[in-house]
Protein backbone atom coordinates (compact mmCIF):
# COMPACT_ATOMS: atom_id res chain seq x y z
CA UNK A 1 0.00 0.00 0.00
CA UNK A 2 1.52 3.62 -1.04
CA UNK A 3 2.41 5.81 1.65
CA UNK A 4 -0.19 8.12 1.05
CA UNK A 5 -2.77 5.51 1.68
CA UNK A 6 -1.62 4.66 4.51
CA UNK A 7 -2.09 8.39 5.41
CA UNK A 8 -5.89 8.09 4.43
CA UNK A 9 -7.00 4.84 5.78
CA UNK A 10 -5.21 5.39 9.13
CA UNK A 11 -5.45 8.92 10.01
CA UNK A 12 -7.66 10.10 12.61
CA UNK A 13 -8.82 13.55 14.75
CA UNK A 14 -6.39 11.81 17.62
CA UNK A 15 -3.21 11.83 14.59
CA UNK A 16 -4.20 14.20 12.43
CA UNK A 17 -3.12 12.97 8.50
CA UNK A 18 -0.44 15.85 7.99
CA UNK A 19 1.32 14.79 11.46
CA UNK A 20 1.01 11.04 10.07
CA UNK A 21 2.63 12.44 6.45
CA UNK A 22 5.48 14.13 8.71
CA UNK A 23 6.30 11.05 10.02
CA UNK A 24 6.26 8.49 7.15
CA UNK A 25 8.44 11.35 5.44
CA UNK A 26 11.02 11.21 8.39
CA UNK A 27 11.07 7.76 9.00
CA UNK A 28 11.58 7.42 5.23
CA UNK A 29 14.87 9.37 5.87
CA UNK A 30 16.04 8.65 9.24
CA UNK A 31 18.21 5.69 10.12
CA UNK A 32 15.18 3.32 10.41
CA UNK A 33 16.29 -0.53 8.99
CA UNK A 34 16.08 -1.10 5.12
CA UNK A 35 15.67 -4.76 4.70
CA UNK A 36 12.97 -7.41 5.45
CA UNK A 37 15.86 -9.25 7.48
CA UNK A 38 16.96 -5.91 9.37
CA UNK A 39 13.65 -5.44 10.45
CA UNK A 40 13.18 -8.35 11.80
CA UNK A 41 16.48 -8.67 13.98
CA UNK A 42 15.80 -5.42 15.58
CA UNK A 43 12.24 -6.83 16.67
CA UNK A 44 13.95 -10.03 17.41
CA UNK A 45 16.89 -7.62 19.75
CA UNK A 46 13.99 -4.72 21.36
CA UNK A 47 10.84 -6.60 21.09
CA UNK A 48 11.10 -10.44 22.01
CA UNK A 49 10.88 -11.64 25.39
CA UNK A 50 9.20 -7.78 26.44
CA UNK A 51 5.60 -9.06 27.21
CA UNK A 52 4.58 -6.28 29.08
CA UNK A 53 5.06 -3.78 26.09
CA UNK A 54 1.88 -1.87 24.65
CA UNK A 55 1.64 -1.58 21.00
CA UNK A 56 2.53 2.12 21.33
CA UNK A 57 5.92 1.32 23.20
CA UNK A 58 6.45 -1.22 19.99
CA UNK A 59 6.25 1.43 17.68
CA UNK A 60 8.45 3.77 19.41
CA UNK A 61 11.05 0.70 19.52
CA UNK A 62 11.17 0.27 16.13
CA UNK A 63 12.10 3.64 14.80
CA UNK A 64 10.31 4.02 11.43
CA UNK A 65 7.34 1.64 11.99
CA UNK A 66 3.60 2.71 12.74
CA UNK A 67 0.84 0.64 14.91
CA UNK A 68 -2.23 -0.45 12.73
CA UNK A 69 -2.97 -3.10 15.39
CA UNK A 70 -2.90 -4.72 18.12
CA UNK A 71 -4.74 -7.78 19.50
CA UNK A 72 -4.41 -10.04 23.06
CA UNK A 73 -6.10 -13.64 23.40
CA UNK A 74 -7.70 -14.12 25.30
CA UNK A 75 -7.54 -10.81 26.84
CA UNK A 76 -5.37 -8.52 27.35
CA UNK A 77 -5.07 -9.44 31.40
CA UNK A 78 -3.76 -12.59 30.85
CA UNK A 79 -2.41 -13.00 27.78
CA UNK A 80 -1.64 -16.73 25.70
CA UNK A 81 -1.01 -15.23 22.58
CA UNK A 82 0.15 -11.19 21.49
CA UNK A 83 0.25 -9.84 17.71
CA UNK A 84 1.39 -6.66 17.41
CA UNK A 85 0.88 -5.08 13.40
CA UNK A 86 2.98 -2.79 12.10
CA UNK A 87 3.46 -0.43 9.26
CA UNK A 88 6.57 0.16 7.45
CA UNK A 89 8.24 2.83 5.25
CA UNK A 90 7.43 2.10 1.58
CA UNK A 91 3.81 0.57 2.51
CA UNK A 92 5.61 -2.87 4.07
CA UNK A 93 4.53 -4.54 7.08
CA UNK A 94 5.54 -6.84 9.74
CA UNK A 95 3.64 -8.72 12.27
CA UNK A 96 4.97 -9.62 15.58
CA UNK A 97 3.67 -12.42 17.52
CA UNK A 98 4.06 -13.54 21.06
CA UNK A 99 3.00 -17.01 22.40
CA UNK A 100 3.15 -17.34 26.45
CA UNK A 101 2.29 -19.90 28.72
CA UNK A 102 2.08 -18.78 32.32
CA UNK A 103 3.00 -15.48 31.55
CA UNK A 104 6.66 -16.39 29.88
CA UNK A 105 7.59 -16.63 26.66
CA UNK A 106 6.88 -19.80 24.38
CA UNK A 107 7.62 -18.83 21.29
CA UNK A 108 8.16 -15.36 19.16
CA UNK A 109 7.36 -14.75 15.52
CA UNK A 110 8.12 -11.42 13.16
CA UNK A 111 6.73 -11.83 9.91
CA UNK A 112 7.64 -9.49 6.70
CA UNK A 113 5.08 -8.37 4.05
CA UNK A 114 6.40 -7.08 0.91
CA UNK A 115 4.82 -4.01 -1.02
CA UNK A 116 4.77 -5.00 -4.59
CA UNK A 117 3.20 -1.83 -6.08
CA UNK A 118 -0.51 -3.75 -5.72
CA UNK A 119 -0.70 -5.60 -2.91
CA UNK A 120 1.16 -6.84 0.33
CA UNK A 121 3.06 -10.06 -0.28
CA UNK A 122 4.45 -12.10 2.60
CA UNK A 123 7.97 -12.23 1.96
CA UNK A 124 10.19 -13.29 5.46
CA UNK A 125 9.71 -15.34 8.33
CA UNK A 126 11.70 -15.82 11.61
CA UNK A 127 11.06 -18.16 14.71
CA UNK A 128 12.35 -17.80 17.99
CA UNK A 129 12.23 -19.43 21.31
CA UNK A 130 11.61 -18.38 24.72
CA UNK A 131 15.36 -17.40 25.23
CA UNK A 132 15.00 -14.82 21.89
CA UNK A 133 17.11 -16.98 20.13
CA UNK A 134 16.26 -17.32 16.35
CA UNK A 135 15.56 -21.08 15.67
CA UNK A 136 14.43 -21.08 11.98
CA UNK A 137 13.45 -18.85 9.02
CA UNK A 138 11.46 -19.06 5.92
CA UNK A 139 11.63 -16.98 2.87
CA UNK A 140 8.92 -16.89 0.32
CA UNK A 141 10.76 -16.49 -3.19
CA UNK A 142 9.36 -16.21 -6.69
CA UNK A 143 10.87 -17.09 -9.54
CA UNK A 144 9.99 -16.58 -13.81
CA UNK A 145 6.93 -17.78 -14.63
CA UNK A 146 4.39 -19.82 -11.98
CA UNK A 147 7.63 -21.18 -9.90
CA UNK A 148 7.48 -20.46 -6.03
CA UNK A 149 9.73 -21.75 -3.56
CA UNK A 150 9.72 -22.21 0.42
CA UNK A 151 13.06 -21.26 1.52
CA UNK A 152 14.28 -22.44 4.94
CA UNK A 153 17.08 -20.56 6.07
CA UNK A 154 19.71 -20.92 8.81
CA UNK A 155 18.90 -18.70 11.92
CA UNK A 156 21.03 -15.81 9.98
CA UNK A 157 17.96 -15.06 7.60
CA UNK A 158 20.36 -15.87 5.32
CA UNK A 159 21.95 -19.41 4.20
CA UNK A 160 19.58 -21.97 2.86
CA UNK A 161 18.79 -24.82 4.15
CA UNK A 162 16.93 -26.14 1.27
CA UNK A 163 13.93 -24.97 -0.70
CA UNK A 164 10.41 -26.26 -0.81
CA UNK A 165 7.83 -25.80 -3.79
CA UNK A 166 4.89 -23.44 -3.58
CA UNK A 167 3.66 -23.63 -7.34
CA UNK A 168 5.62 -25.01 -10.42
CA UNK A 169 3.97 -25.25 -13.63
CA UNK A 170 2.16 -27.94 -15.44
CA UNK A 171 4.34 -30.79 -16.47
CA UNK A 172 4.64 -31.67 -20.11
CA UNK A 173 2.30 -34.75 -21.12
CA UNK A 174 -0.69 -36.90 -23.14
CA UNK A 175 -3.70 -37.57 -21.29
CA UNK A 176 -3.51 -41.04 -19.63
CA UNK A 177 -6.82 -41.84 -20.43
CA UNK A 178 -9.37 -44.22 -18.23
CA UNK A 179 -11.82 -43.28 -15.44
CA UNK A 180 -11.51 -39.66 -14.24
CA UNK A 181 -11.66 -39.26 -10.74
CA UNK A 182 -11.10 -35.23 -9.06
CA UNK A 183 -9.69 -34.72 -5.75
CA UNK A 184 -10.54 -31.84 -3.77
CA UNK A 185 -7.90 -31.39 -1.24
CA UNK A 186 -4.94 -28.97 -0.90
CA UNK A 187 -3.63 -29.75 -3.93
CA UNK A 188 -1.22 -31.48 -5.87
CA UNK A 189 2.41 -32.02 -6.29
CA UNK A 190 1.74 -32.68 -9.77
CA UNK A 191 5.67 -32.20 -10.76
CA UNK A 192 6.26 -35.39 -8.75
CA UNK A 193 7.29 -38.47 -11.76
CA UNK A 194 4.94 -40.66 -9.82
CA UNK A 195 1.64 -38.12 -10.64
CA UNK A 196 2.45 -36.07 -13.67
CA UNK A 197 1.86 -38.94 -15.74
CA UNK A 198 -1.58 -39.44 -14.55
CA UNK A 199 -2.84 -36.12 -15.04
CA UNK A 200 -6.09 -35.97 -17.26
CA UNK A 201 -5.96 -33.43 -19.80
CA UNK A 202 -8.11 -31.76 -22.32
CA UNK A 203 -8.07 -31.83 -26.02
CA UNK A 204 -4.98 -29.22 -25.97
CA UNK A 205 -2.89 -31.15 -23.44
CA UNK A 206 -3.19 -29.00 -20.73
CA UNK A 207 -4.28 -30.67 -17.19
CA UNK A 208 -7.84 -30.01 -16.56
CA UNK A 209 -6.92 -29.25 -12.58
CA UNK A 210 -7.65 -25.50 -11.06
CA UNK A 211 -6.62 -23.94 -8.04
CA UNK A 212 -9.58 -22.68 -6.52
CA UNK A 213 -7.90 -21.33 -3.46
CA UNK A 214 -5.82 -18.26 -5.01
CA UNK A 215 -8.04 -18.82 -8.71
CA UNK A 216 -5.26 -19.48 -10.71
CA UNK A 217 -4.27 -22.56 -13.23
CA UNK A 218 -1.80 -24.11 -10.64
CA UNK A 219 -3.27 -26.29 -7.51
CA UNK A 220 -0.42 -27.42 -6.29
CA UNK A 221 -0.01 -28.96 -2.71
CA UNK A 222 -0.50 -26.36 0.04
CA UNK A 223 -3.06 -25.60 2.45
CA UNK A 224 -2.14 -22.12 4.36
CA UNK A 225 -5.21 -21.77 6.41
CA UNK A 226 -2.44 -21.42 9.14
CA UNK A 227 -0.22 -18.90 7.41
CA UNK A 228 1.66 -18.03 3.96
CA UNK A 229 5.08 -19.55 5.23
CA UNK A 230 3.72 -23.20 7.43
CA UNK A 231 1.65 -25.01 4.40
CA UNK A 232 0.19 -28.06 5.30
CA UNK A 233 0.65 -30.65 2.70
CA UNK A 234 -2.41 -33.21 2.85
CA UNK A 235 -2.91 -34.01 -1.04
CA UNK A 236 -0.33 -35.47 -2.73
CA UNK A 237 -0.69 -38.41 0.35
CA UNK A 238 -4.06 -38.87 -0.13
CA UNK A 239 -3.28 -38.84 -4.41
CA UNK A 240 -0.58 -41.46 -4.31
CA UNK A 241 -2.97 -44.02 -2.50
CA UNK A 242 -5.62 -43.12 -5.37
CA UNK A 243 -2.63 -43.52 -7.88
CA UNK A 244 -1.86 -47.11 -6.89
CA UNK A 245 -4.98 -48.46 -6.49
CA UNK A 246 -6.82 -47.15 -9.55
CA UNK A 247 -3.68 -47.53 -11.71
CA UNK A 248 -6.00 -46.73 -14.84
CA UNK A 249 -7.62 -43.56 -13.69
CA UNK A 250 -7.01 -40.34 -14.54
CA UNK A 251 -6.62 -37.53 -12.02
CA UNK A 252 -8.37 -33.92 -11.64
CA UNK A 253 -6.80 -32.06 -8.68
CA UNK A 254 -8.59 -28.75 -7.51
CA UNK A 255 -7.48 -27.03 -4.55
CA UNK A 256 -9.96 -26.37 -2.49
CA UNK A 257 -11.51 -22.54 -1.76
CA UNK A 258 -10.82 -22.22 1.58
CA UNK A 259 -11.10 -18.43 1.22
CA UNK A 260 -14.83 -18.54 0.19
CA UNK A 261 -16.81 -21.95 0.29
CA UNK A 262 -18.93 -20.98 -1.76
CA UNK A 263 -16.30 -21.35 -4.99
CA UNK A 264 -17.47 -25.01 -4.59
CA UNK A 265 -20.62 -24.89 -6.79
CA UNK A 266 -17.90 -23.44 -9.67
CA UNK A 267 -15.27 -26.33 -8.77
CA UNK A 268 -18.32 -28.90 -9.04
CA UNK A 269 -19.58 -27.56 -12.63
CA UNK A 270 -15.99 -27.58 -13.72
CA UNK A 271 -15.78 -31.32 -12.60
CA UNK A 272 -19.20 -32.11 -14.47
CA UNK A 273 -17.85 -30.02 -17.57
CA UNK A 274 -14.91 -32.71 -18.04
CA UNK A 275 -17.14 -35.80 -18.14
CA UNK A 276 -15.98 -36.66 -14.32
CA UNK A 277 -18.32 -38.80 -11.92
CA UNK A 278 -15.66 -39.49 -8.94
CA UNK A 279 -15.08 -36.71 -6.82
CA UNK A 280 -12.78 -37.54 -3.13
CA UNK A 281 -13.13 -34.92 -1.06
CA UNK A 282 -11.46 -35.82 2.36
CA UNK A 283 -12.01 -32.74 4.25
CA UNK A 284 -15.02 -31.60 6.36
CA UNK A 285 -16.15 -28.15 8.88
CA UNK A 286 -18.45 -28.12 11.31
CA UNK A 287 -19.05 -24.10 10.11
CA UNK A 288 -22.80 -23.90 9.42
CA UNK A 289 -21.77 -21.87 6.32
CA UNK A 290 -19.70 -24.55 5.09
CA UNK A 291 -22.74 -26.51 5.31
CA UNK A 292 -24.59 -24.63 3.26
CA UNK A 293 -21.55 -24.39 0.20
CA UNK A 294 -21.19 -28.12 -0.38
CA UNK A 295 -25.04 -28.64 0.06
CA UNK A 296 -25.57 -26.19 -2.41
CA UNK A 297 -22.16 -27.56 -4.33
CA UNK A 298 -23.33 -31.06 -4.40
CA UNK A 299 -27.05 -31.47 -4.04
CA UNK A 300 -29.06 -32.75 -7.04
CA UNK A 301 -25.37 -33.12 -9.12
CA UNK A 302 -24.77 -36.01 -11.60
CA UNK A 303 -21.64 -36.87 -9.78
CA UNK A 304 -20.71 -39.02 -6.72
CA UNK A 305 -19.02 -37.45 -3.62
CA UNK A 306 -17.05 -39.78 -1.38
CA UNK A 307 -16.40 -37.72 1.76
CA UNK A 308 -14.36 -38.84 5.02
CA UNK A 309 -16.14 -38.87 8.52
CA UNK A 310 -13.86 -36.50 10.09
CA UNK A 311 -11.04 -37.67 13.02
CA UNK A 312 -12.35 -36.39 16.21
CA UNK A 313 -13.20 -39.38 17.85
CA UNK A 314 -17.04 -38.63 17.87
CA UNK A 315 -20.49 -39.54 16.93
CA UNK A 316 -21.23 -37.17 13.67
CA UNK A 317 -24.60 -38.00 14.04
CA UNK A 318 -25.22 -36.24 17.49
CA UNK A 319 -21.98 -33.81 16.36
CA UNK A 320 -21.85 -33.05 12.10
CA UNK A 321 -19.14 -32.49 10.38
CA UNK A 322 -19.74 -31.35 6.68
CA UNK A 323 -20.21 -32.63 4.13
CA UNK A 324 -20.23 -36.33 5.91
CA UNK A 325 -23.23 -34.68 7.93
CA UNK A 326 -25.25 -33.94 4.24
CA UNK A 327 -28.39 -36.10 3.56
CA UNK A 328 -27.50 -36.28 0.35
CA UNK A 329 -27.94 -39.20 -2.49
CA UNK A 330 -24.99 -38.49 -3.86
CA UNK A 331 -22.72 -39.28 -0.91
CA UNK A 332 -20.70 -41.75 0.00
CA UNK A 333 -19.32 -40.98 3.68
CA UNK A 334 -16.33 -43.49 4.68
CA UNK A 335 -14.36 -43.91 7.84
CA UNK A 336 -11.21 -45.67 8.74
CA UNK A 337 -10.87 -48.88 10.74
CA UNK A 338 -7.85 -51.38 11.34
CA UNK A 339 -7.02 -54.49 9.68
CA UNK A 340 -9.91 -56.38 11.49
CA UNK A 341 -13.04 -54.67 11.19
CA UNK A 342 -12.60 -52.18 14.79
CA UNK A 343 -13.45 -47.93 14.47
CA UNK A 344 -9.83 -46.75 14.28
CA UNK A 345 -9.12 -44.53 17.45
CA UNK A 346 -9.21 -41.06 16.93
CA UNK A 347 -11.99 -42.09 14.09
CA UNK A 348 -15.37 -40.79 13.57
CA UNK A 349 -18.59 -42.59 13.73
CA UNK A 350 -22.36 -42.60 12.58
CA UNK A 351 -24.88 -45.40 12.07
CA UNK A 352 -26.93 -42.71 10.13
CA UNK A 353 -24.27 -40.09 8.34
CA UNK A 354 -21.35 -42.70 7.78
CA UNK A 355 -21.55 -45.35 5.37
CA UNK A 356 -18.69 -47.43 4.96
CA UNK A 357 -15.55 -48.47 7.49
CA UNK A 358 -12.28 -49.61 5.73
CA UNK A 359 -8.58 -50.26 6.67
CA UNK A 360 -6.99 -46.93 6.31
CA UNK A 361 -4.19 -47.35 9.09
CA UNK A 362 -0.79 -47.32 8.56
CA UNK A 363 -1.37 -46.77 5.24
CA UNK A 364 1.22 -46.28 2.87
CA UNK A 365 1.66 -43.00 0.94
CA UNK A 366 4.37 -40.17 -0.72
CA UNK A 367 4.22 -37.13 0.40
CA UNK A 368 4.65 -33.82 -1.42
CA UNK A 369 8.30 -34.04 -1.38
CA UNK A 370 8.43 -37.83 -3.05
CA UNK A 371 9.44 -39.75 0.00
CA UNK A 372 7.60 -42.30 1.20
CA UNK A 373 6.27 -42.96 4.59
CA UNK A 374 2.97 -44.68 6.10
CA UNK A 375 -0.54 -42.35 7.81
CA UNK A 376 -3.82 -43.14 9.09
CA UNK A 377 -7.06 -41.59 9.36
CA UNK A 378 -10.79 -41.04 7.73
CA UNK A 379 -9.16 -38.65 4.78
CA UNK A 380 -6.72 -41.88 3.92
CA UNK A 381 -9.98 -44.02 3.73
CA UNK A 382 -11.39 -41.87 1.02
CA UNK A 383 -8.62 -42.75 -2.38
CA UNK A 384 -9.06 -46.01 -1.37
CA UNK A 385 -12.84 -45.89 -1.49
CA UNK A 386 -12.27 -43.65 -5.02
CA UNK A 387 -10.34 -46.15 -6.19
CA UNK A 388 -12.59 -48.89 -5.95
CA UNK A 389 -15.31 -46.54 -7.31
CA UNK A 390 -13.10 -46.07 -10.18
CA UNK A 391 -12.29 -49.57 -10.97
CA UNK A 392 -15.76 -50.42 -10.81
CA UNK A 393 -16.53 -47.14 -13.62
CA UNK A 394 -14.12 -48.63 -15.49
CA UNK A 395 -15.38 -51.75 -15.68
CA UNK A 396 -19.03 -50.76 -16.57
CA UNK A 397 -18.76 -47.02 -18.06
CA UNK A 398 -22.88 -46.55 -18.46
CA UNK A 399 -23.39 -46.98 -14.53
CA UNK A 400 -25.78 -43.75 -13.54
CA UNK A 401 -24.12 -42.34 -9.84
CA UNK A 402 -27.00 -44.39 -8.03
CA UNK A 403 -26.30 -47.25 -9.52
CA UNK A 404 -22.43 -46.89 -8.92
CA UNK A 405 -23.35 -46.34 -5.28
CA UNK A 406 -25.10 -49.32 -5.12
CA UNK A 407 -22.50 -51.22 -6.76
CA UNK A 408 -20.00 -49.92 -4.08
CA UNK A 409 -22.75 -50.37 -1.07
CA UNK A 410 -23.25 -54.13 -1.99
CA UNK A 411 -19.29 -54.81 -1.17
CA UNK A 412 -20.17 -54.24 2.44
CA UNK A 413 -20.58 -56.24 5.25
CA UNK A 414 -20.79 -55.79 9.02
CA UNK A 415 -18.01 -56.15 11.01
CA UNK A 416 -17.43 -58.92 13.44
CA UNK A 417 -15.30 -57.01 15.58
CA UNK A 418 -17.44 -53.70 15.55
CA UNK A 419 -20.57 -53.13 17.34
CA UNK A 420 -23.89 -51.96 15.68
CA UNK A 421 -24.31 -48.53 15.05
CA UNK A 422 -20.63 -47.90 13.92
CA UNK A 423 -21.51 -47.30 10.17
CA UNK A 424 -24.74 -47.79 8.46
CA UNK A 425 -24.37 -50.49 6.29
CA UNK A 426 -20.41 -51.92 7.26
CA UNK A 427 -16.93 -52.53 6.31
CA UNK A 428 -15.26 -53.81 3.11
CA UNK A 429 -11.69 -55.67 4.42
CA UNK A 430 -10.01 -55.07 1.47
CA UNK A 431 -10.99 -52.68 -1.20
CA UNK A 432 -8.51 -53.30 -3.73
CA UNK A 433 -10.27 -56.67 -4.17
CA UNK A 434 -12.57 -57.02 -7.33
Amino acid sequence: MPILEYVLTYCTRAVPCVVLTLFFNVASQAGSPSSARDWIRQATTHVCGKADMSGLQIQNALAGSWLLEESYQPNETAPVRTSFRLALPGGDEMTLESRLANGMLRQFRASYSKFDGNELRPALLAIADGSCTVRSARQIREEEGPWIFLDQLEDDLETLRWAETLQAPWPEGDDPGGVRVALVDSGLAYDLPLLASRLARDDDGQPIGFDFWDMDPWPYDGDTSRGPFLPIRHGTAVASILAREAPNAALVPYRYPRPDMSRLTDLVEHALEHGIKIIAMPLGSRNPDDRKAFEDALKDKDILAIVSAGNDGRDIDNDPVYPAGLELENILTVTSADAFGRLATGSNWGGKSVDIMLPAENIEVTDFRGATGVTSGSSYAVPRLAALAARILADDPGLTVPELKARILERASPSPFERQGAVATGWIPDPETD
